[in-house]
């Protein structure tokens, strides 16, 4: 990918929500919630701080994440749907 984000942007590539529900039910397209995990493509170098210095990012390219329902701006780059959103959104690291 020929995309490198600014600053303390992040992007994302939206993994796959489930198909089926715990009983069996197979959800149709119009009806899923689009997911709320995904893994981290790309990362820029990091926000600067008070002082000016570069204070990097704590995701890192591979990273599996959950971020908020209505974060980020979706992007089709090289074919490809992906989010880009700051840091901030970001809820956290999935282990």
């Amino acid at each position: 990918m020929a995309f490198r984000p600014l600053h303390d942007r992040v992007v994302l590539r939206r993994l796959e929500g489930e198909e089926k529900t715990k009983g069996g039910i197979i959800i149709p397209d119009t009806a899923k919630e689009k997911p709320q995990e995904g893994e981290v493509v790309a990362v820029g170098p990091g926000a600067r701080d008070e002082s000016g210095k570069i204070v990097p990012l704590d995701v890192k390219a591979g990273d599996r994440v959950l971020f908020g329902k209505w974060s980020g701006t979706e992007v089709k780059i090289d074919g490809q749907e992906l989010l880009i959103m700051k840091e901030s959104d970001i809820l956290g690291i999935v282990g």
